[in-house]
């Protein structure tokens, strides 16, 4: 086997999950990669899971994982994994994280699979084949006024830095022209719940390529348009922004972000 199967993917994610599930709620031992950036030991230990998997079953294959950084490997097969997204909310005890799983070959996305072991909600896509959520079908809302959407965001983590005051603006124009704005501290999630038509539309900048690639596809299949936030197409490549939607409303969104900054 020189590839994997969404079934495959997905039985490590919901594995990787339940070792998350075990330490959720208790204290953890918190490391700081940055003021508000944190890693908890469960994180650590959902990659060591992961990556243990990959390594067996394809140990020839480039990984990309969130704390352990890149493994090398063929170029043409390329994973992307975020063990926990959503950590400060994880060691807060707030139920809103998830494990992100993403397999690339010859440098596309052909796989995604995020799984959110609270609530036992497991999105996955293959490419060109649709996106589920635990095995129903799903697709982005119909919602193409900006004033009827429900909006969801993130900040960077180095959100102190000038050139990171923007999204504060970015903020600030969509709570006053959408139905609403929702923060919810998980990038993959985010993703995932436009998707499946429980949030209209997202946009965040500062997210890692692991946070963006198994939600993108997932979100892309579901029938969302994606670009960076300046509309380049090119969204998998550093530095990683993205805004997605339904076709009529990422326009909207899009429109938004153009608008000169004071």
């Amino acid at each position: 086997m020189t590839q994997p199967s969404l079934d495959l993917i997905t039985q490590w994610a919901r594995a990787a999950g339940a070792i998350l599930l075990e330490g959720f709620g208790r204290d953890h031992t918190l490391t700081y990669k940055d003021r508000n950036n944190l890693q908890t030991e469960m994180d650590r230990r959902s990659e060591a899971f992961l990556l243990e998997q990959v390594r067996a079953a394809f140990p020839d294959h480039r990984v990309l994982a969130e704390e352990s950084g890149l493994t090398e490997g063929l170029m043409e097969h390329y994973w992307l994994i975020d063990p926990l997204d959503g950590t400060t909310n994880y060691a807060h005890g707030f139920p809103m994280f998830s494990v992100s799983i993403a397999y690339a070959f010859q440098g596309a996305v052909q796989l995604g699979v995020v799984y959110d072991p609270v609530h036992d909600e497991c999105y996955s896509a293959e490419r060109g084949k649709g996106a589920w959520l635990n095995g129903e079908p799903i697709r982005v809302s119909t919602t193409d006024q900006l004033i009827n959407a429900l909006l969801v965001t993130g900040f960077p983590y180095q959100i102190t830095k000038p050139e990171n005051q923007k999204f504060f603006t970015y903020f600030q124009r969509f709570a006053t022209r959408a139905q609403s704005v929702r923060r919810l501290g998980s990038a993959a999630l985010d993703a995932c719940y436009v998707a499946a038509g429980r949030i209209d539309g997202y946009w965040q900048g500062g997210v890692g390529a692991w946070d963006l690639a198994a939600g993108a596809l997932i979100a892309s299949e579901a029938g969302a348009t994606i670009t960076r936030l300046n509309g380049s197409p090119d969204y998998m490549a550093p530095p990683y922004d993205a805004v997605m939607a339904n076709p009529a409303l990422h326009m909207q969104m899009l429109a938004v972000l153009a608008e000169p900054l004071d």
